[in-house]
């Protein structure tokens, strides 16, 4: 019962990721921006409870941008988690782009692209970055550059957020976790890290117990005359703060 209940949570999550391909093609074009974040977001809280897992927001997301989001990476459902709190700009991986369906999602979803092996790259996305800030939209980072197993903090590279000390804007510091919804302890389900494979991870999500998303939101913070590095390192002390309340 345990396998057929899984099979059946992938086949509605497979037909509503069809679904939001439909509605990016047909829909999206005749939206204006504020209608198709408010698209983006309900579809990913939809996707999360067919996936089996309940969101918790802790914190204030913020009302509007601009502001910078700087959270850790565990999994590949933290954008999902993400969009169902508070609509963002994600900052991705190129090959994100190319991969079935889920780039085509991603693309709709208003994700900018980044060739991490490339610096000329990264400054191009700096100025993609400071240019969306300054339009007063909310950009969100995962600065660790890859996810983790949950149990610590990765060090935060810096280069992005040079975006938010140019666009004079604030960042926010995220706290991303995954409990189990009835012993309330961590969950490895979601973890996509190392050696393992997305199907993996997918498989273990659905067809494991009920999982809590938690997004603990801490405290905008301004530039206030800091440097990247600096100010990356802080932002990384804010976050391993909100992990531990």
């Amino acid at each position: 019962m345990g396998k057929l209940r899984a099979a059946w949570r992938l086949w509605r999550a497979l037909l509503h990721a069809l679904a939001g391909l439909a509605t990016i093609a047909i829909v999206f074009p005749r939206l204006g921006e504020p209608q198709r974040e408010a698209r983006v977001q309900a579809w990913s809280r939809r996707m999360l409870a067919l996936l089996n897992v309940r969101l918790e927001v802790r914190g204030e997301p913020p009302r509007a941008g601009p502001v910078l989001l700087v959270a850790n990476h565990i999994s590949w459902l933290d954008i999902l988690v993400m969009h169902a709190a508070r609509y963002c700009r994600f900052v991705s991986k190129a090959d994100v782009r190319r991969w079935p369906l889920i780039g085509t999602l991603a693309t709709g979803g208003g994700t900018i692209y980044i060739e991490r092996e490339s610096r000329r790259d990264a400054m191009r996305v700096v100025h993609a970055m400071a240019a969306s800030l300054k339009r007063g939209e909310v950009v969100a980072v995962f600065p660790e550059g890859t996810t983790s197993d949950g149990t610590g903090l990765l060090p935060f590279h810096a280069n992005l957020i040079q975006a938010a000390v140019s666009a004079h804007a604030p960042a926010q510091p995220v706290a991303l976790s995954f409990i189990d919804a009835s012993t309330h302890a961590a969950s490895r389900s979601p973890i996509y890290v190392g050696d393992d494979t997305l199907v993996a991870s997918l498989w273990r999500t659905v067809s494991g117990p009920a999982l809590v998303a938690v997004v603990h939101y801490g405290e905008p913070q301004d530039p206030l005359g800091r440097d990247r590095r600096q100010w990356a390192a802080d932002l990384r002390s804010a976050v391993h703060a909100l992990r531990g309340s």
